[in-house]
C-alpha cells in the first residue's frame, strides 16, 4: 500500500525534475524481483496455454497437416491452423500481404508457424505440438544474400541515393580502390521473450497483454486477424524485459494466436515460446554484403564514392524498406562526400524475416562508411583519424547529405577535438606502435570512430505522439502516453517533465501503463524519438491544464495572469503562496476541469523517396569513442582494454539514464561487432539458436576502463522538450572503435601496409584467419 506523501511547500526545488540524475522508476523493482511483467500477472481462472508448430522445413509446398495425434494428446483443447483464422491471415506491418499469421500451402523459413495448439497447460501445448504430421514437398531455397546473384527477387522496392556524379568522381580521382565486407545480423536477445495473455470479453472484445513496443499496431493487426474493427481491442503493457526493436512488429504474431485462441475457447489464452523457438521464428537484425568503389588524393580527400547495400531480408518485406533505407541515409556517417551513390538490394532469402534492431539500419550503413576511411588510411599511409577529419562535414559547400538535407547542427570536430585530447589518443597511438614493432604475440590496436546519426521516423507519418495527463483533487497526478517502457528509462523521463511542468515532486505524478483505451493511434517507441515524441505531447496536456489552473486563480483571487507562478509545490499567486494541492483542490469545487490531453508531431521534417530528397531528420546526435585492444596473433582471441567516450544529449533530460543508454548500448553494438555470430546451415536451420551458441556480451567482456562522459555544453538547436537529444540508438555506432582497433591490432602483423579487411562480427576466428592472411601476404 502507497502511503501520500505531503509535498515540502519551502523547498527551493522540487525532486526529479527535469536535467537531474533521477534512478530509473523501476530500479529497485528489477533487482529485488517485484517489477511485473506479462507472464506475473495472475492467470484469469482456467486460462490455457497455447504453444506453436513450426516448420522443419525452409521452403517447401505443404500437402497436408494430420492433427490425429495432437487432438488426443494430453491436455490439449484446441488445434487450429491457417484455414480457421476468422479474419486475415496476414499481420503484414507494411500492409503487402506477404507475411501470414500461420502459413498456408507453403512454408518459406525453417521456424515459420504453421499452427497452433490450446492446452491446459504451457508444457503439454508445446509437446503436443511435435506429434503433428506435415506432408512437405520440398523446393529450391536460398538463405545466403551472397547467393542470391546479380538480378535478385526483392521483397520491397529499392532505393537510391544520389548527389553529383559518382561515377565520374572515382575515374578522376588520382588514386581509387574497391572492395567488400559482410556485416552480420544480431539476435535482439531480449531477457524477457515474447509473450501475450488475452482475455475474451463481451461483444466480441478482446483485452491484449502484450510485450510490445507498438501497442496500436498490435491492436490493429489483432482486429484485422478477428475481422472485428479496432475498437473491439485493447492493448496493455506497462514494461518489457527488453525489446530492441524485436518487439516492434514482431509482438503481432503472438497477440493474434493468442487473441483467436481466446475467441475459439471462450477463455484467457497465454502464449510463450521457449527462447530456442522464439529466436527461429521472430526476425532479427539484417546481415549485408556490402560492394564499395571510392575515388581519393594522397591526402586522404575522398572524393567519390559508390556503395551497393545488399541485405538479408528474409522472406517477406516486414520492414527491410526503412531498414535499407536507412543504411544509405547513413553511408555518410560523419563524412562528406563530394560525390556519392548509394543503392539498396532488399533481397529475399528463406530466412526468418529480418526486422528493426537498434540503429535500424543506420549501423550497416555506418560500417561502410568507416571501412573506406580505413582503406583510405592505409592506402595513404597515414592515421585513420586524420582521414577521417579531412573528410568531416564543414561549413556552406561541405554540409549537404547524399539525401540532400543540410547538416545545419554539426559539432564532430569539437567532440573529436575534445575525445582525442581527454582518452590522450595520439601518444598511446605512438606508443602502442613502439611496442607492436618489437613483435611477439599479443598485439594492440587502437581507433577513435565517430558517430553521426539521424532522430526521427523516415516514414513522416509515425512523428506524432499522444497523452493524457489527469490532475486529482488531491494535487497528485496521473500520467499516461503512448511511448513504453522496455528499461530504457522513457516513463522517468516523461514523469520528470509532468513534474517539471507543474513544479511538484516527481512522487506526486504516478506513471500508468501503456493502453490504446487511453491515448489512441499511436507509434512505436523506436527511432530513439521516445522522449522527443511524448515528452512533448505530456508536456501540452500539463501545460493546458496549467493555462485553466491560472485563469482560475487569476479570477478567484483578483490578478493579473502574469503574477501567477509555479514554485516547487507552491503556487505564488500575487502577493501571497498556497500549496499546489489546495488551488487544485479549489479549482475542482469550482469546477475547472483538471484533465487534458497533448499532442505533439515532429516540424520541419519531410522525404520523397520517389526523387531521394528531403529533410527526413528533425536533428542529429553525435558522439565518438576511442577503443584499445590486445590481440593474442596464435588463437586470435582478444580483450578490449580501454574506453573512452564522449557523446552528446543535449541538455540530457536525466544524465543517469543517459549514461546508462550510452554503455548499455556500446556494449550491445560492442557484441553485434564481435561475439555476436548468427549461423545458417546448408538445410536453412539457425543452429545458433540458445545462450550456448549464440554469444552475448559477458559482464567480464566489458572494457577494462570504461571513460563515458556527457557532452556537458550540448544543447538541442532545434526546439525539442527542455533543448535534449535522443540517446537510445546513437550509442550502439560508438562500437564500431572496437571493430578499427581490432584492425589495427592485426595490421601490425604486416607492418601496417594492408588494410585487413575485418568482416563483421571479428569472431576470434576471423582474427585469427585474418593474421594468418598477413602472414602468408609478409
Amino acid at each position: 500500500m502507497t502511503e501520500a506523501v505531503r509535498p515540502d511547500t519551502t523547498a527551493a526545488a522540487i525532486t526529479g525534475g527535469v536535467a537531474v540524475p533521477a534512478h530509473h522508476d523501476s530500479a529497485s523493482k528489477h533487482v529485488t524481483g517485484t517489477a511485473l511483467y506479462i507472464d506475473d500477472i495472475p492467470e484469469p481462472a482456467g486460462c490455457l496455454h497455447a504453444y506453436l508448430g513450426l516448420s522443419k522445413v525452409a521452403h517447401a509446398h505443404i500437402h497436408g497437416m494430420d492433427f490425429s495425434r495432437v487432438r488426443t494428446a494430453p491436455g490439449v483443447v484446441d488445434v487450429f491452423n491457417a484455414w480457421d483464422i476468422p479474419g486475415s491471415n496476414d499481420i503484414s506491418p507494411t500492409g503487402r500481404n506477404d507475411e501470414p499469421v500461420l502459413a498456408r500451402g507453403r512454408v518459406q523459413f525453417v521456424g515459420q508457424p504453421l499452427f497452433a495448439v490450446v492446452a491446459h497447460t504451457r508444457e503439454e501445448a508445446r509437446r503436443a505440438c511435435q506429434l503433428a504430421k506435415i506432408d512437405y514437398e520440398a523446393i529450391p531455397a536460398v538463405f545466403d544474400v551472397a547467393d542470391t546473384g546479380a538480378d535478385p527477387r526483392l521483397v520491397t522496392d529499392p532505393l537510391t541515393l544520389a548527389r553529383g556524379d559518382a561515377q565520374s568522381a572515382i575515374e578522376a580521382a588520382p588514386r581509387r580502390l574497391s572492395g567488400s565486407m559482410r556485416c552480420g545480423g544480431q539476435d535482439h536477445f531480449y531477457l524477457e521473450g515474447h509473450i501475450a495473455l488475452a482475455i475474451p470479453g463481451e461483444d466480441g472484445d478482446v483485452h491484449v497483454h502484450s510485450s510490445t513496443q507498438h501497442p496500436s499496431e498490435v491492436q490493429h493487426m489483432v482486429a484485422h486477424v478477428l475481422g472485428v474493427p479496432s475498437n473491439a481491442v485493447t492493448v496493455d503493457i506497462r514494461r518489457m524485459g527488453g525489446g530492441f526493436g524485436g518487439k516492434e512488429t514482431q509482438a503481432n504474431l503472438f497477440a493474434a494466436i493468442a487473441a483467436v485462441a481466446a475467441r475459439r475457447s471462450g477463455k484467457a489464452v497465454k502464449i510463450r515460446p521457449d527462447r530456442d523457438d522464439d529466436m527461429q521464428a521472430t526476425g532479427k537484425r539484417h546481415d549485408f554484403l556490402i560492394d564499395y568503389d571510392v575515388g581519393f588524393d594522397e591526402d586522404g580527400n575522398i572524393l567519390g564514392a559508390d556503395f551497393t547495400y545488399k541485405a538479408r531480408c528474409g522472406f517477406s518485406a516486414d520492414l527491410s524498406g526503412p531498414v535499407t533505407d536507412r543504411a544509405l541515409f547513413h553511408c555518410d556517417n560523419a563524412y562528406f562526400w563530394p560525390a556519392v551513390r548509394a543503392e539498396s538490394v532488399p533481397a529475399y532469402t528463406n530466412t526468418v524475416s529480418n526486422t528493426a534492431f537498434r540503429g535500424f539500419g543506420g549501423p550497416q550503413g555506418m560500417v561502410a562508411a568507416e571501412r573506406i576511411i580505413d582503406e583510405v588510411a592505409f592506402a595513404c599511409g597515414l592515421d585513420p583519424l586524420d582521414v577521417r577529419r579531412r573528410n568531416f562535414y564543414g561549413g556552406p559547400g561541405r554540409d549537404v547529405t547524399p539525401y540532400h538535407q543540410t547538416v545545419e547542427d554539426n559539432v564532430i570536430e569539437r567532440i573529436v577535438d575534445e575525445l582525442e585530447a581527454s582518452s590522450d589518443y595520439r601518444a598511446r597511438r605512438a606508443a602502442i606502435r613502439a611496442e607492436n614493432a618489437k613483435g611477439g604475440v599479443i598485439r594492440r590496436g587502437i581507433a577513435l570512430t565517430p558517430v553521426k546519426f539521424g532522430i526521427s521516423f523516415t516514414a513522416t507519418h509515425f512523428n506524432q505522439a499522444g497523452a493524457l495527463v489527469h490532475v486529482y483533487g488531491d494535487g497528485s497526478v496521473h500520467l499516461n502516453h503512448g511511448g513504453t517502457e522496455m528499461g530504457q528509462g522513457l516513463y522517468i523521463k516523461v514523469a520528470q517533465v509532468v513534474a517539471e511542468a507543474f513544479q511538484i515532486d516527481i512522487d506526486q505524478v504516478k506513471i500508468t501503463a501503456t493502453t490504446t483505451g487511453k491515448v489512441p493511434n499511436t507509434s512505436a517507441t523506436a527511432a530513439s524519438s521516445g522522449s522527443d515524441l511524448n515528452g512533448m505531447a505530456a508536456l501540452a496536456a500539463a501545460q493546458t491544464i496549467k493555462g485553466r489552473l491560472v485563469d482560475f486563480a487569476a479570477g478567484e483571487y483578483g490578478v493579473p495572469a502574469e503574477q501567477i507562478e509555479f514554485l516547487p509545490n507552491r503556487v505564488r499567486i500575487g502577493n501571497q503562496e498556497i500549496a499546489f494541492s489546495k488551488l487544485v483542490h479549489q479549482a475542482y469545487m469550482a469546477r475547472v476541469q483538471l484533465s487534458a490531453t497533448g499532442f505533439y508531431k515532429t516540424p520541419k521534417i519531410h522525404w520523397d523517396r520517389t526523387t531521394g530528397r528531403g529533410h527526413p531528420f528533425y536533428y542529429f546526435s553525435y558522439g565518438a569513442s576511442v577503443a584499445e585492444v590486445a590481440v593474442d596473433t596464435l588463437t586470435g582471441e582478444y580483450m578490449v582494454e580501454r574506453v573512452d567516450i564522449l557523446h552528446e544529449t543535449g541538455r540530457s533530460l536525466n544524465p543517469a539514464i543517459d549514461l546508462g543508454q550510452i554503455e548499455g548500448g556500446f556494449i550491445q553494438g560492442m557484441g553485434w561487432l564481435t561475439t555476436e555470430e548468427l549461423w545458417w546451415d546448408e538445410h536453412g536451420q539457425l543452429r545458433t539458436h540458445a545462450p550456448s551458441t549464440y554469444k552475448i556480451p559477458l559482464v567480464s567482456d566489458r572494457p577494462k576502463v570504461f571513460n563515458v562522459k556527457l557532452a556537458d555544453w550540448s544543447e538541442n538547436r532545434e526546439e525539442t522538450i527542455h533543448r535534449s537529444k535522443a540517446v537510445g540508438e546513437p550509442p550502439f555506432m560508438l562500437a564500431m572503435s572496437v571493430l578499427h582497433a581490432l584492425s589495427d591490432a592485426v595490421a601490425s602483423v604486416g607492418g601496417y601496409q594492408a588494410c585487413p579487411r575485418l568482416d563483421a562480427p571479428a569472431t576470434p576466428e576471423r582474427v585469427l584467419m585474418a593474421v594468418e592472411k598477413l602472414r602468408r601476404a609478409d
